[in-house]
């Protein structure tokens, strides 16, 4: 059992601290104890994501506490840092601040950016002289491959048009997702399990370029879809129920009477 804390009825960013230093503690917490970089790293993906429902709900309290568990998370892999000598909270506060002062020249110091454009621009191209970045395949490789795929997609769609590596409208890339339909189908039809993975992958990338043509988030879209697809079934499922009908014995044809009957009701 710890000796040495003081309970408060207000805690500050020193206390949290202090509280993580005492859970790995030899006389603290066994499971925080045993924790590794690689065994808490899907946590911080699953609290950025609770934040991020947090923001969709506009439930400002619900968002005050979940930013919380993911400044938790920054703690904890920085005091595990602390540990093993690599680097302690003091430092990633110090190397945010450091980026936020260099990124920011508008600000605090003589460049001019009066637009939200020109201050971006300045921001990239700051990031990449400060990363070496000299090429645009630089650029579009730090780009982390352990983003969702559809965003991570975009990135990288994105980067190329500043190279001037894009269609001129949106009908070039509706025409480009027209023809990896096609050879989707194809490979459908033949069989080729190899080239279905590979074309597959080329018809979702198509489509990602037609969503930044339109000014659509690829990403947000197909949440919104599956939403729209949960909320239907729904619906189709409740509808059978009163009808009698045993889904799982039903024909695709009378199944999809429901869905058409409940995607009229619903526009």
């Amino acid at each position: 059992m710890v000796t040495d804390f003081e309970f408060k009825s207000v805690y500050d960013i020193n206390d949290l601290l202090r509280i993580m230093e005492l859970l790995r503690s030899p006389e603290g917490c066994p499971w925080d104890k045993e924790q590794t970089h690689e065994s808490i790293k899907s946590s911080l993906i699953e609290e950025t994501y609770e934040v991020i429902e947090a923001i969709n709900k506009k439930d400002n309290e619900l968002m005050c506490e979940e930013l919380g568990d993911v400044l938790l998370q920054v703690v904890f892999h920085s005091q595990m840092a602390k540990e093993n000598g690599s680097f302690d909270f003091e430092k990633v506060v110090d190397g945010v601040c450091q980026k936020l002062v260099e990124r920011h020249p508008h600000v605090f110091g003589e460049v001019k950016a009066d637009t939200s454009d020109e201050v971006l621009k300045n921001w990239e191209d700051i990031k990449n002289k400060s990363k070496n970045r000299k090429t645009a395949t630089d650029s579009m490789l730090s780009v982390p491959r352990e983003l969702p795929a559809l965003m991570r997609s975009q990135k990288i769609q994105k980067k190329a048009k500043k190279v001037g590596f894009d269609w001129d409208s949106v009908d070039g890339a509706l025409q480009k997702l027209e023809e990896e339909t096609a050879e989707l189908k194809k490979a459908i039809k033949e069989n080729d399990k190899e080239n279905c993975f590979e074309e597959l992958g080329d018809l979702l990338f198509s489509a990602v370029n037609v969503s930044r043509f339109i000014d659509c988030d690829a990403e947000q879209a197909l949440t919104s879809a599956s939403d729209k697809f949960l909320s239907r079934f729904s619906q189709v499922e409740k509808l059978a129920q009163e009808r009698g009908i045993d889904m799982k014995n039903s024909s695709l044809e009378e199944l999809d009477r429901l869905w058409d009957e409940v995607k009229k009701g619903s526009n």
